[in-house]
C-alpha cells in the first residue's frame, strides 16, 4: 500500500523552515542530502547553490513524513503566491509507482518521467489534470 509524503519547495530556505518545524514537532531528520552531495564528473551545481537542501524529510508521529527541498536557481523561483508543494506517493514496488504513476498523472504533464533519481529513488514528477503536483517514488 502506498503512504503519501506531502513535499514543500522553498527559495533556499528549506533548512531554516525545518529546523521550525523540527522544533515544533520534535524527532530528528531520517534524510538530510545537499545539492553538492549530487556532484560528479558529468554535473556539478553552482557554488552559491552547494549548501542548498536537495531533500529532507521529518518523520512525524508514526505514520507521517515531512518532506522539502530548495529549488535551485536554473529552474527558476518558487512563487510563494501560489501552489509551491508537491504530494509525493511512495510506493510498494515499482510495478504499483509506475501504475499510480500512469494513473494519476492521465491527461496531466509529466515534468520529470519515472527514472532513477538522484538519491537512488526510481522518481516521477508530474501536474494532473486538475493542476496538482505529484511526485510517485519507489525504494527498495
Amino acid at each position: 500500500m502506498p503512504n503519501i509524503i506531502p513535499h514543500i519547495h522553498f527559495n533556499g530556505n528549506t533548512e531554516e523552515a525545518f529546523e521550525f518545524y523540527r522544533s515544533v514537532f520534535g524527532g530528528s531528520f531520517s534524510r538530510l542530502m545537499r545539492f553538492k552531495d549530487l556532484n560528479n564528473p558529468d554535473f556539478s551545481f553552482p557554488e552559491e547553490e552547494q549548501n542548498k537542501i536537495m531533500l529532507i524529510r521529518l518523520p512525524i508521529g508514526s505514520s507521517f513524513v515531512l518532506s522539502g527541498s530548495d529549488v535551485p536557481n536554473f529552474l527558476g523561483v518558487v512563487s510563494e503566491e501560489e501552489n509551491r508543494s508537491k504530494i509525493t506517493i511512495s510506493a510498494a514496488s515499482q510495478a504499483e509507482a509506475e501504475a499510480l504513476f500512469n494513473g494519476l498523472s492521465a491527461g496531466g504533464t509529466v515534468e520529470m518521467p519515472l527514472d532513477v533519481g538522484p538519491w537512488g529513488a526510481y522518481l516521477g514528477a508530474f501536474r494532473d489534470k486538475y493542476g496538482i503536483e505529484w511526485m510517485v517514488e519507489y525504494s527498495d
